[in-house]
């Protein structure tokens, strides 16, 4: 993944989820009778302009492509001609105002549905949720899982895929369930349900794989323990491990599945391994220092080697669900919603306290992901798009002054009282607001850059 791409995927996002955005906001002022002066995507000197349509709105692209608005005729901005007067935003009641308002979270929502209802049609591929090895000491083991068995359900809730299992799970331990049931099938076909306690799980764990704290882990077929490919200049190419390496042992211990390997390479970060390898016809030995990674709040080894993979045992772990358009829409539209409610419990959580605010991701996060999603293929970076539209929505429904949902406040304000807000009064609001935009924003690139520096 190359820097170009992964900007080029980021300003695809960013462009697609703001033009939505905003077009939300011109349509529904269009349809009130209100004149739109200008369409904007990004903020600053425009680089491009143009003026189209019946009130010669000005379409413009600007330098600074964080964001974007849509400029109104407005008393409040300058002075308006006589005969546009009915024309101008400040003159429209508040019941218009607050659709033209809304129209833009509105409009991520609706590409939201959008985009999970294609995925939902064409077929999404995704992983079986069946268990791998379960870790000793773990919930899961004191539970009594093992390893083969096929997650069906959890807390009543069908599961079909891993991703099903990581959305349901997540949700109990927001919610702070001290347990949650799960319902397991094993290859004889014989059905277990049992309670795995996640009282164990803290906020910190969300950052990372929380599903291995529980002691959940994707199940894997047997590998032999043969190295297939060698990540350049990872600490695996610097012991000088080569492809079609066999791993005998490690620091002594006899190793015979690839598991076993990633196992003890995991478990020892920063730390010397003595490896005994057979190269062809000859035994060798070799010693190895594995690469610190950080997984949420674990710190685990990591030598940037590759395993021997029989791709038909692999294919036999994926299911392809796809659904008819009337249920994928159906589904589109829960999804959007289950989405959107859980996006608002974490914000209320962060809050409260009950969860990390590491959780909170800024432009240099959100751009690594769309680099990642889009080189993964079209069905995940749809799936990104979509997570993001369904944040960017949220976000700005939350009543701080300056975002969309600061203005619905004043607006349910005008309504009660009868009269709209002073000019002063919303000054401050808009100050405030800005300040709490500007720190949010600062805190998420903090959290971005934290992520860029090894641990």
């Amino acid at each position: 993944m190359t820097f170009f791409s992964t900007a080029l995927a980021f300003v695809v996002t960013l462009g697609l989820l703001i033009v939505f955005h905003e077009f939300g906001h011109y349509l529904m002022a269009r349809w009130c009778g209100v004149k739109v002066l200008r369409f904007s995507i990004g903020f600053g000197q425009p680089l491009l302009s143009k003026r189209w349509g019946k009130d010669q709105t000005e379409w413009v692209i600007a330098a600074f492509p964080l964001g974007g608005y849509v400029k109104m005729l407005d008393e409040r901005e300058g002075s308006v001609a006589p005969q546009e007067l009915p024309q101008s935003f400040n003159r429209k009641p508040v019941a218009h105002r607050f659709a033209i308002v809304a129209a833009g979270p509105a409009a991520n929502f609706l590409l939201a549905i959008l985009l999970y209802w294609l995925l939902f049609m064409l077929g999404v591929a995704a992983i079986k949720p069946v268990i791998g090895t379960v870790p000793p000491a773990t919930p899961a083991a004191f539970a009594g899982f093992e390893r083969g068995e096929t997650i069906t359900k959890i807390g009543g809730d069908p599961v079909t895929t891993w991703q099903d299992a990581r959305w349901l799970l997540l949700s109990h331990v927001v919610d702070q369930s001290s347990s949650v049931t799960l319902e397991t099938v094993n290859p004889l076909g014989h059905v277990d349900v049992r309670q795995v306690d996640v009282t164990g799980i803290q906020p910190d764990d969300l950052d990372g794989d929380f599903l291995k704290k529980i002691g959940l882990t994707i199940y894997q077929p047997d590998m032999e323990p043969i190295i297939a490919q060698v990540t350049p200049e990872s600490a695996g190419s610097r012991a000088g491990l080569r492809a079609g390496d066999r791993i005998l042992e490690v620091n002594s211990k006899q190793i015979a599945l690839w598991e076993e390997l990633v196992q003890e390479i995991r478990a020892n970060p920063g730390t010397l391994l003595r490896l005994r390898i057979q190269r062809n016809s000859e035994t060798v030995s070799i010693e190895a220092i594995p690469d610190t990674a950080t997984e949420g709040s674990e710190k685990v080894g990591k030598l940037g080697i590759g395993p021997k993979i029989d791709q038909a045992e692999f294919e036999k772990l994926m299911v392809e669900i796809s659904y008819a358009p009337g249920t994928a829409m159906v589904r589109a539209i829960s999804k959007t919603w289950e989405t959107s409610v859980f996006t608002l419990q974490m914000l209320g959580k962060m809050l409260a306290g009950q969860v990390s605010w590491k959780n909170v991701s800024g432009p240099i996060t959100i751009a690594d992901y769309a680099g990642k999603s889009a080189q993964m293929g079209v069905a995940p970076y749809l799936g990104f798009l979509a997570l993001i539209s369904i944040s960017l929505g949220v976000l700005n429904l939350l009543p701080i002054p300056v975002l969309d949902g600061g203005h619905l406040m004043y607006y349910v304000i005008e309504i009660i009282k009868g009269s709209p807000l002073s000019a002063k009064t919303a000054e401050i609001g808009q100050q405030v607001g800005m300040a709490l935009l500007f720190a949010l924003m600062a805190f998420a690139i903090y959290n971005d850059v934290v992520r860029l520096i090894p641990s």
